[in-house]
């Protein structure tokens, strides 16, 4: 069965795929407009995309700013059609200045986690950008969308729904909530999709759910959409492609990765993340090193007591320095064998998908 389209108000994807935001500098202008070019949504990661700017260290926000706008034009003259969106952490120091920058680069989409985007319709009133939160559980989303409502009479475009398999920061606030055995994704997509009945119905409109974390192949995307999503939300399996703006050592560290080799970490901004456990973990393990905050990066962060540098760990795994970096991924990276242009992925997810699919609830968890 042919898969549904993706619709976000007046924004239509022929693909239901979103490519999810990877930060720093892995998923850029080149790996988004790839996957806009082929009918899905293509993400810009928002987490210090101006780290190649000369003056990065001396005006860090400024050439962030500075970046993602860029990387976004880059990102639409490659695809003259496709949608561009980006991916911006709440937690981000500057995050109101990263939505002004996205809203006059004329991205179509802001992707928004790390925390409750709880004032982004604010900072997006007067532009039709289509403003999508990241969630973990029903009871996040209701919390979003009764603040939205009473503070701005707004609603959701979309809701992001991530599960406990996925790459990089986690959306829960313990290692301990993924030791036991949070609710799996198909159950909390459900559980959403019921919360946000209430706010479609008053607003007449239809508010799509996408399935993210942990999702790997066509017949992935297929139970997902039978069970009433409107799309999937996969970024591991995009890292192993050519088109993936990270340097070739960070996509074969996914490609040679083992089952044993993917671990939770804690991140210096004190949430879990995934990751794949290689030389730079086993320092990081061995006792506390002396930080240098040179970013300000991320409100939560403390350099008197992080561990190491997430913005300088990030860096290093992106520019092929893989053995003092940090490599997130997500939890079916092992199943990763080889490196293939977007173009072949996105037709094999698809194909496979359209095999499996049945129809929207046709299946029950």
């Amino acid at each position: 069965m042919k898969l549904p389209e993706l619709t976000i108000g007046n924004i239509k994807a022929l693909v239901p795929i979103i490519q999810g935001g990877m930060g720093i500098g892995v998923s850029l202008h080149k790996l988004a407009a790839a996957v806009a070019a082929e009918g899905g949504i293509g993400i810009i990661s928002g987490a210090q995309p101006g780290f190649a700017e000369p003056d990065f260290i001396k005006n860090t926000l400024g050439a962030n700013l500075r970046a993602l706008k860029n990387e976004i034009r880059l990102a639409k003259e490659k695809c003259k059609n496709g949608i561009i969106g980006v991916n911006l952490m709440v937690a981000t120091n500057g995050y109101a200045e990263y939505v002004k920058a996205a809203i006059e680069a004329k991205a179509d989409l802001i992707i928004s986690g790390a925390g409750l985007p709880l004032e982004l319709p604010k900072l997006t009133q007067g532009s039709d950008i289509k403003i999508a939160p990241i969630v973990s559980s029903a009871k996040a989303i209701s919390v979003i969308c009764k603040m939205w409502e009473k503070r701005y009479n707004a609603t959701p475009d979309m809701v992001i729904v991530e599960g406990p398999e996925a790459g990089g920061h986690l959306g829960f606030s313990k290692n301990d909530e993924l030791l036991n055995k949070p609710s799996a994704l198909e159950q909390i997509v459900v559980e959403v999709k019921q919360a946000l009945n209430t706010f479609e119905n008053k607003y007449n409109k239809s508010i799509p759910v996408i399935a993210a974390g942990g999702i790997f192949d066509g017949k992935d995307i297929a139970k997902f959409l039978s069970l009433g999503a409107s799309g999937v939300q996969m970024a591991t399996r995009f890292v192993a492609t050519e088109e993936c703006d990270a340097d070739e050592n960070y996509k074969k560290a996914y490609v040679e990765a083992k089952k044993e080799d993917i671990q939770i970490v804690v991140s210096p901004v004190g949430m879990p993340g995934r990751a794949i456990r290689n030389k730079f973990i086993e320092k990081v393990e061995g006792g506390s090193q002396k930080v240098k905050c040179l970013y300000n990066c991320l409100k939560p962060c403390d350099p008197k007591s992080t561990p190491y540098c997430i913005s300088e760990a990030l860096i290093n795994a992106r520019e092929g320095n893989v053995d003092d970096g940090l490599i997130f991924c997500g939890s079916n990276v092992y199943r990763i064998d080889k490196i293939v242009p977007v173009k072949e992925l996105i037709h094999e997810l698809v194909t496979e998908a359209e095999l499996n699919y049945r129809g929207i609830d046709s299946i029950s968890i």
